[in-house]
Parts: structure tokens; sequence; C-alpha cells
């Protein structure tokens, strides 16, 4: 089994990033061809502005695995970071590469890095049928936020999920 590395993404890497993402959305159902977040997603060089883009690779060939943009309050891309939070979005791992890890890598890189800048928790969304994302999170120690659920747009509903730090 390969190791996975995680890292800030390079300007190298967005196009990748872009491409995994959709396909990872559109393969678990969240969107589909032409829907207006595949805009979103497909532009990581625009995450990168503003936030931190973050990659898992595959540390013996350099393929980009994964995803995720780790922010910060006040960050154009915070949907539920508050005062003392962070958030990761947009975690997304290549269909080719599932089931390897590198959504769980990410994920945890993105609590590291929420605690080295001294936040005392992490939010997330997940979408309300995404049974293999809620069941990562919960063995990880999320716990349901349901005061913070919202929806975008009409029949899209995100659940929120907390993760407390030490």
């Amino acid at each position: 089994m390969t190791e996975i590395l995680v890292r800030p993404a390079l300007p190298a890497d967005y196009d990748a990033i872009g491409a995994l993402s959709v396909a990872a959305y559109r393969g678990d159902g969240q969107t589909a061809d032409g829907h207006p977040y595949e805009a979103h997603l497909s532009d990581a060089a625009a995450r990168a502005r503003a936030a931190e883009v973050l990659v898992a690779v595959d540390e013996t060939t350099g393929a980009v695995l994964g995803s995720v943009t780790f922010v910060l309050p006040g960050s154009p891309l915070a949907d539920l970071a508050r005062e003392g939070e962070a958030e990761f979005r947009m975690l997304a791992v290549s269909p080719q590469a599932q089931g390897r890890g590198a959504g769980e890598a990410l994920a945890r890189a993105c609590l590291e890095r929420a605690a080295a800048h001294g936040c005392r928790s992490v939010v997330i969304c997940v979408r309300d049928f995404a049974a293999d994302a809620r069941r990562l999170y919960a063995r990880m120690g999320f716990e349901r936020l349901p005061e913070r659920d919202w929806s975008p747009l009409p029949g899209v509903t995100l659940l929120a999920l907390r993760y407390p730090l030490a």
C-alpha cells in the first residue's frame, strides 16, 4: 500500500483538483453535468486565493488523490465557521482513489491546522444523504450540530457537524 502525503496545493495541482472534485461530487450524486456548484468545484485557483487548499498525493507516483479547502472565519468561503472555529469544505477524493484513506488524511490535516490556529472546534457540512461521509466523520469523532443545518438551494439539505478540539 502506498503512503499518502497531505500538503498545500500548488498551482500545478489546480487542474487535477478541479477535475477530481467534479468527478467525486458527480460520483456520489451531489451534482450532475451542468450543476451550478461544479463551477466552484472546478476552480481550485479561486479557492486557493480565498483559503488554504490541501491535496492528498500518492507519495510514490505524485498523483493527486484528493483535496480539501481549509477555511477560517471571515473567509468568503466560510459557511459555518464562527469565532474560534475552523471549517473545511469541498473535501473530494478521486473516484479511482476512494477507500485508500485520502479523505480521512485530508480531514485530519484540517483538524491539525485548526489546532495550530488556536481554534476550539472544527465545523463542516455534509449532504443529508452522504452516508459514507457521515460514517467517516462519526468514526473520527465529529458530532451532529442540528441547530446549524441549512439549505443553500431548494432540495439541498446540509447537515452541520462539529469536532471539538482539546
